[in-house]
């Protein structure tokens, strides 16, 4: 069953589209538009989507987002850097947007879209770093290629970051940390500063809190983290 769509979220996304991201046709792309996933069939305009005087910084992209607290802290802590965040539900977007808003995070920027298409929304080569907090662990084993740690995905990674481009990753899911760790290994990357205990780390001072991780941390669940890169 799906989730009922939130009341006047029309008339709420018109009150903040401007922290949508402008986006161009993709060429590439022959399907109709009727036959499109979500978001596919359009490039992100990484450069016109920002302010001027951002339009060259280091682009910062989270791939699902949530309710937006990771996002509007990160837009806190590097204010002149451009943020992009992505998201497939549409409500949870809207609340992220909303929040954003509320507290001028004015260089965040967000685009609705399924994480299969990171690779063809954006330039190769074009982001700095990449943040994956709390993803879906998709416990089956017949699913594992739905991991946003996935080889495939981190394939994609590849083609979008810069050299030397670096992936944050954490989670509560011991398991799909475990998994991840192989994944990251078997696709080329470098991992560092790996953690199981991430609020018990040198780690957990620059440490950007999702609405997830309190949750889970206030419950006693400990979180896993690491960082990898990649030289092309």
């Amino acid at each position: 069953m799906r989730p009922r769509p939130k009341k006047h979220r029309q008339e709420r996304m018109n009150t903040v589209n401007e922290y949508l991201a402008l986006v161009n046709v993709d060429e590439k792309c022959t399907l109709p538009e009727v036959m499109r996933r979500t978001g596919e069939g359009y490039v992100i305009d990484i450069e016109g989507s920002y302010e001027e005087k951002i339009r060259k910084a280091p682009l910062r992209l989270e791939i699902g987002c949530g309710k937006g607290a990771f996002i509007s802290g990160l837009s806190k802590k590097f204010p002149n850097d451009r943020l992009l965040a992505l998201e497939l539900a549409p409500d949870v977007m809207l609340m992220a947007m909303e929040k954003c808003s509320n507290l001028n995070c004015e260089n965040v920027r967000f685009y609705r879209c399924d994480a299969t298409i990171v690779d063809t929304l954006l330039p190769e080569n074009s982001v700095d770093v990449l943040y994956l907090n709390f993803s879906d662990p998709w416990p089956k084993a017949r699913t594992a290629k739905r991991r946003l740690t996935a080889t495939p995905f981190l394939e994609k990674y590849k083609k979008i970051l810069k050299p030397e481009g670096r992936i944050y990753f954490k989670t509560d899911n011991r398991p799909l940390f475990d998994f991840s760790l192989e994944q990251f290994e078997e696709a080329g990357f470098e991992l560092e500063n790996v953690c199981f205990d991430l609020h018990n780390s040198p780690m957990m001072a620059d440490n950007i809190e999702t609405e997830y991780e309190k949750n889970f941390s206030a419950k006693g669940f400990t979180i896993n983290y690491l960082e990898a890169t990649f030289e092309k």
